[in-house]
């Protein structure tokens, strides 16, 4: 564009542009970027009709060159038509049922009876403790299996009436059936004279638990020593 005639401008300079004509000088620069950048065959709603002007298919409106589609492709306009025919071709898309995560499969193993055990009461000569160790034997347990056990209360188990004096120390161990003691509703000593073991050579587990001291326990142990 030649503004060399403008009023106010110098010889050679190129003269001073009208608003005007700067727009139209703009958006021109941007159409031949525009066309460079954008492939308008891609575009699904670009359509060139038979008197050689420029429609778009999504709104319905007329242009008279490339450049006038591809500013009004930037409009508000179109942008809220591409909005909304996004929103409804998600809506009408059938909703595909959820990807199902791997299920892991238990193993399962067939019972066979109880496992043989033996109960030694125990009590510490220093501190006057009471202690129960059990040995539960299991000739036939499966391969990488290691003797699982629990406390119970007795107000959790279902075969007895609840007790609250009582509570049930299980042990488990594939393929045996679950077996439980009856012990004393007790605090459980957890130092290190609470204490667990498994042989695998002899396929044999113990466990030893000693009970906490209570106060009338105590008492009752200084008046004997007392009396003696």
């Amino acid at each position: 564009m030649d503004f060399q005639n403008r009023a106010g401008g110098k010889t050679g300079t190129g003269g001073v542009a009208s608003a005007a004509d700067a727009g139209v000088d703009r958006r021109e620069r941007l159409r031949q970027l525009a066309l460079e950048t954008i492939d308008l065959q891609k575009d699904p709603y670009f359509m060139r009709n038979h008197i050689g002007t420029y429609e778009c298919k999504l709104c319905l409106t007329l242009h008279n060159n490339e450049g006038s589609y591809l500013a009004h492709t930037q409009g508000k306009k179109h942008q809220s038509n591409l909005a909304r025919r996004a929103a409804k071709e998600a809506s009408e898309q059938p909703f595909l049922p959820a990807p199902q995560t791997a299920k892991v499969e238990h193993k399962k193993f067939v019972k066979i009876g109880r496992p043989g055990y033996k109960v030694t009461r125990e009590r510490d000569p220093g501190t006057g403790q009471h202690a129960l160790l059990f040995q539960i034997d299991y000739p036939e347990i499966a391969d990488g299996v290691v003797p699982r056990h629990r406390l119970m209360s007795s107000f959790e188990q279902k075969i007895h009436p609840p007790d609250k004096r009582w509570q049930y120390l299980l042990f488990a161990a594939e393929p045996y059936e679950t077996i439980a003691f009856k012990i004393p509703s007790r605090e459980v000593d957890r130092s290190e004279k609470f204490w667990t073991m498994w042989n695998n050579d002899t396929k044999q587990f113990f466990l030893q638990a000693a009970f906490k001291i209570d106060r009338h326990e105590d008492s009752h142990q200084q008046n004997q020593q007392q009396y003696y």
